[in-house]
């Protein structure tokens, strides 16, 4: 049930995630209509940029190559284009 604010774009597949949205590993984690659903995010598939919103995403993040990343608290103009 980990959800994430993504500071830039990603596209997954088919699927595009634009910076500023929420995006969550499952169903269970929706908490809002706008959340969406990244089907198989895990520690390996994160991003960088995924800012942690609750403390499954803290673990996620902790198991990822971006563990010591900084928490990024601006959205960049060129990060947003996806």
């Amino acid at each position: 049930m980990a959800r994430f604010r993504l500071t830039r774009a990603v596209a997954v597949g088919a699927f595009r995630f634009h910076a500023g949205e929420i995006v969550v590993d499952g169903q269970a984690a929706v908490l809002a209509p706008t959340d969406r659903i990244w089907n198989g995010l895990t520690a390996a598939s994160m991003i960088s940029g995924m800012v942690p919103l609750d403390a499954t995403a803290n673990t996620m993040k902790s198991a990822s190559i971006y563990a010591n990343e900084p928490a990024v608290t601006v959205i960049q103009g060129v990060d947003s284009i996806g």
